[in-house]
């Protein structure tokens, strides 16, 4: 299965920066989307997601698009599909 991912975060969020130190050890490529930084991140993370919370990791795969909340979930998930 072929998939991409954007994580969608804040720098002094806690549950992104949880999220973040997991990735750290890992080779899972993820691009990192600043809400607060990065012009117009927030409103396409609005508008795929429909919320402004964060983390949210988007999925990207031949069938679709998945945008996933809270960060206990993203780590497991990341964990299950490059185990």
């Amino acid at each position: 299965m072929s998939e991409t991912y954007q994580l969608y975060k804040f720098d002094s969020c806690p549950f992104c920066r949880r999220v973040m130190g997991f990735l750290q050890g890992t080779d899972i490529p993820v691009v990192m989307r600043d809400i607060h930084r990065e012009p117009g991140a927030m409103q396409e993370l609005l508008r795929g997601g429909g919320r402004t919370m964060v983390p949210c990791l988007r999925i990207d795969r031949a069938s679709g698009t998945e945008w996933m909340y809270e960060s206990l979930d993203i780590i497991a998930y990341l964990k299950a599909a490059h185990a």
